[in-house]
Parts: C-alpha cells; structure tokens; sequence
C-alpha cells in the first residue's frame, strides 16, 4: 500500500523505515526514537510514533500489540510469528510454524473464516536464562 496522496514522503519517515528494517529487534516506539536521534537528533517521539503508525497503516511495517501491553514495531512485514521473554519483554522472529499448522485448520477456525493470523510464543529469552543461571 502507498502512502495517501494528502501525506508527502519525508526524510523522517524515510530514516525511521530504514532503522526499522535493519533492525531484528522489533522495537518499542522510545526505543526506535533513541536510534533515529542518531541520524536526526531533533527528532521528537510524537514524530515517531506518528510515523509508525502510518507505516503500519500502509502496510510497511508491522504491529506487534503482544501480551505485555507495550507495543512493538516490525519492519519485515512477511506473515510470520514471534516468541516473547516474559521477564525482560524481548521479542524475536520464529523461522518456521510447525508443520502443518495453518494448513491443518484452513481458513476456519471454531466457524470463524480467518483474514490473518497472529502467534505469540513465550518463553525465558537467553539473556535472561543466563541471568538467572548467574545468580544461583
């Protein structure tokens, strides 16, 4: 999706794509802010998260709403599934849904016909387990 035609492509908007692409991260918006004040140190927040929002709604970047409550932003927008520290709140990328998942249900689910999908696994991230290890 392109962006609307009353909305000029910017040179913020642009910086705050590209970080969000490189990064494997999957930010939260003040986390992705202090990154781009890098490049553009008079960025502000609002800016962020206004632009992020934007993306997101033209469909150049992704959502990530998961259970913690803090939103976090994805910039591969290829359908795939994450898995989330339920200590530290880290979010990573899962290679692969296992086998046959989708297909083993189809485009219904519970009479539900599905429009997309969302997983959330939730685990204890390797820091964190290090972390742990090292304080026992």
């Amino acid at each position: 999706m392109e962006i609307p035609a009353n909305r000029r492509h910017t040179r913020q908007r642009q910086v705050i794509l590209e970080e969000l692409r490189r990064l494997k991260t999957h930010p939260t918006a003040a986390e992705l802010h202090e990154i781009v004040r890098r490049r553009l140190p008079r960025v502000s927040l609002s800016t962020i998260y206004r632009n992020l929002e934007l993306l997101v709604e033209t469909g150049q970047a992704q959502k990530l709403d998961t259970a913690s409550g803090q939103s976090r932003y994805d910039g591969d927008t290829e359908q795939h599934c994450h898995v989330r520290c339920v200590v530290c709140g880290r979010v990573d990328d899962v290679p692969e849904l296992p086998d046959g998942l989708v297909e083993k249900h189809g485009r219904r689910v519970r009479g539900y016909r599905l429009i997309d999908w969302r997983l959330e696994l939730l685990g204890v991230c390797p820091d964190c387990q290090a972390a742990e290890r090292d304080r026992n």
